[in-house]
Parts: C-alpha cells; structure tokens; sequence
C-alpha cells in the first residue's frame, strides 16, 4: 500500500469515528428529584473512587428491620477533592454507620445522588452539589 492509499485509509477511519455517537453526561433533572431529598442512615459497604463520578452504597434498614442496598452518585474525585472529602474519607467509614442526604431517582430504584455523608464522628462530607435548596451550588 502505498503512502497517498495509507493517509486515505487513516482520514475516512478518522471520519468514521467522528460519526459514532458522542456520549453526553447526564442531567440531574433527567434522573433526579430535588423535591425528593431526604436522609438515609446506614452502614457504608463500599465506594468507587472513579470518574466520571464516586459512587458508594449502603446497606439501610428500614423500622422493620429488612435491609435495602442503596447505591449513591457523588460529584467527580476532582470535584470532591477540592470540596474537601478525599478518597482516605471514604476509608475510613467502610463498615460503619453514617447518615447520606440524598435525592432520589425518578425511575424508583434504589438509587440517589448524594449531597453530604456524616460520618460516625459528625465530620460531614461534601460529595455533591446542594440540590434540595435549588441552587445547584457545591456545598460550602
């Protein structure tokens, strides 16, 4: 094949590529209820610390005594880290009981995106934007 042939080869791959569907990032509206927030208080069983976001789940029990795993969307490691919350944070409280505000998902499932976690010491933890007041604004 030839140079000319190869450099074709490489620009219709490239303008293939730019045709494939761009993946957008989601909108809190789309998925989320602001006038649904509320606390849940439950034992930390793990986190993701990745982007886009930090993801962590809790085991919550309801006045029955059944246990629900929750899954909860924080704002991304960069986000959090200037926020003040970092990833030893979440560490430290695996295994132990805190207490999430959170807004839950439109859709019903156990899911919700998380606004600040208070710890066992009553540290709390900035992991998402203040959406119950409106103003989408990270927490201060």
């Amino acid at each position: 094949m030839t140079s000319r042939c190869r450099r074709i080869v490489i620009c219709s791959l490239g303008l293939l590529l730019l045709a494939l569907p761009a993946f957008a990032h989601h909108s809190f509206t789309a998925e989320f209820d602001a006038s649904k927030c509320t606390d849940f208080t439950g034992t930390l069983t793990s986190y993701d610390w990745e982007n886009p976001h930090a993801y962590f789940n809790l085991d919550v029990k309801d006045d029955s005594g059944n246990v629900t795993a929750w899954i909860f969307e924080a704002l991304s490691t960069a986000y959090l880290k200037r926020s003040g919350t970092q990833r030893r944070d979440f560490i430290d409280i695996v295994g132990k009981v805190v207490t999430v505000r959170a807004c839950l998902s439109k859709n019903g499932s156990k899911r919700a995106i998380a606004e600040t976690i208070k710890t066992p010491g009553g540290k709390t933890l900035r992991v998402g934007h203040d959406y119950a007041n409106g103003n989408g604004d990270i927490l201060p």
